[in-house]
């Protein structure tokens, strides 16, 4: 009778090792699909789920509720092309070679949908590339980097109005002469250009519902120029803008990496509430999206990513546009949903960038294969199941133009460049940044750990603005 017993129970035990085995199998040959919408030149300050009270965001805030939300994501070069190659590569700049604007990505270059396609997913882009060179707007280039079906694919511009033409996309706006222009031309809700590009999104969704499946849409907006189609044109005619508090800083205060001619109160009144329209424009079809997916019985299978190649100052520190490291232009937007694989509902406040998201993402997705990486897998960090503390500090670049080089943690950042001393702000207590704590002994510490960091960036990754005397000299000592 007991070895009866004991025998029944080691075929009880081996059952269960079988269905659990079974059941990891299972899992494993359900691949998740990966849907990323990417803004050009947006404010992280407009989201809900980042602080922002004048434009109601509730899709993406639902991502963010749903999924994890990163507080110190950073563009690793807040200009266009430069972030993108980033992104796709997970390399840093000089090494794509992707430097500034409208350099070719290199040939030699695999994407994360390279090896996404290599497992059989399908694999499709839909709006604005800037990877190609100069073409404008260059419909589906012929170097597709992994992306199949990149019909919807240009290169470069902030086109506001799209329309298909014999089975093939073009500007729907066209100027007297008859080139392709950037006015709205009275587009709708199938022609404006975040609109357009989304309704790309749900017909390759739903065209590939059958299989796993990638789908990068990237929307020119809020990009300017600021205008949108209505009724988002005059949704936020009545606001009341507010004017940050770094607009009127004396040039003294600002450092030499920082100077731009200078935005007024009156400029930021008059373009502001375009812009927010755009905002809500793509939350509403973010929301589009989502439904979408939820409609296909897909919504709990797919992984949405929803990012910015980098931001935009929209008047802080008397500036417009990117390319400093002022938190409003180098920190983006990162949020992550993938039920299932990642907790609902987390913050993570330690500091990425764009090159993380390739070995990251290919991880969560349990995607093999030999590939280059210049980023670290961040997914335990985004679980919240590290066994040990993640190292955080993390670097970024600035374009060739006015070299500098800059360390960031969750709260410092450490600015060395060719054209002014050294800056260290602390972003968790002086959100403005306009106090530079460089030279206080009580940071001493936090300096030459950020330091000692840079200095590892720039000998592994051969980054040629430490060649600049300047920043040799700042590197060397201080």
């Amino acid at each position: 009778m007991q070895l009866r017993r004991w025998l029944s129970h080691q075929v009880t035990q081996c059952s269960l090792v079988f269905f659990f085995l079974f059941t990891l199998s299972c899992s494993a040959l359900e691949k998740p699909n990966l849907l990323i919408i990417q803004t050009d030149e947006h404010h992280f300050g407009t989201l809900g789920c980042y602080g922002g009270e004048i434009v109601d965001t509730q899709n993406i805030d639902w991502l963010a509720e749903q999924g994890v939300l990163c507080t110190s994501f950073y563009a690793v070069t807040p200009v266009c092309s430069p972030s993108r190659a980033s992104f796709v590569s997970g390399r840093y700049p000089q090494k794509t070679p992707v430097e500034t604007n409208n350099i070719p990505l290199n040939d030699g270059v695999i994407t994360f949908a390279s090896l996404l396609k290599q497992q059989g997913y399908a694999t499709g882009f839909a709006g604005k590339w800037h990877l190609d060179g100069d073409g404008k707007p260059q419909w589906s280039p012929e170097r597709k980097f992994g992306f199949d079906d990149n019909r919807f694919m240009f290169n470069r511009g902030h086109w506001k109005n799209f329309e298909i033409v014999q089975a093939q996309p073009r500007v729907g706006a066209r100027d007297k002469k008859g080139q392709p222009s950037y006015s709205l031309a009275e587009a709708d809700e199938r022609s404006f250009s975040t609109d357009f590009l989304c309704d790309r999104a749900v017909e390759f969704i739903k065209a590939n519902k059958a299989q796993p499946f990638c789908y990068y849409v990237s929307l020119p907006d809020p990009h300017g120029p600021n205008s949108v189609r209505a009724p988002y044109d005059t949704m936020y005619a009545d606001i009341k803008v507010p004017i940050p508090s770094t607009l009127m800083r004396e040039p003294n205060q600002i450092p030499n990496w920082g100077k731009a001619d200078s935005v007024t109160a009156a400029q930021l009144r008059r373009i502001m509430p375009a812009y927010y329209g755009m905002v809500k424009c793509i939350d509403d079809n973010v929301g589009k999206l989502i439904q979408t997916l939820k409609e296909e019985g897909l919504l709990e299978k797919t992984i949405i990513v929803f990012t910015s190649d980098h931001g935009d100052l929209c008047g802080e520190h008397g500036r417009l546009n990117k390319g400093v490291p002022y938190e409003g232009s180098a920190r983006i937007p990162f949020i992550i949903y993938a039920p299932g694989i990642l907790p609902g509902g987390r913050v993570v406040d330690e500091a990425l960038t764009t090159v993380d998201f390739l070995p990251t993402i290919l991880s969560m997705m349990s995607v093999q294969g030999n590939y280059a990486s210049d980023g670290r897998n961040a997914t335990r960090l985004l679980q919240g199941t590290l066994q040990k503390p993640w190292y955080d500090l993390t670097f970024l670049r600035s374009t060739p133009g006015n070299p500098w080089l800059a360390a960031v943690s969750g709260q410092y950042k450490l600015v060395i460049s060719a054209t002014d001393k050294p800056w260290l702000i602390d972003v968790r207590n002086d959100p403005n940044e306009i106090v530079n704590l460089f030279g206080k002994p009580q940071y001493a510490k936090t300096i030459a750990q950020m330091r000692a960091g840079l200095i590892r960036y720039v000998k592994a990754h051969n980054d040629t603005h430490a060649r600049f005397p300047a920043i040799q000299v700042q590197l060397s000592g201080f």
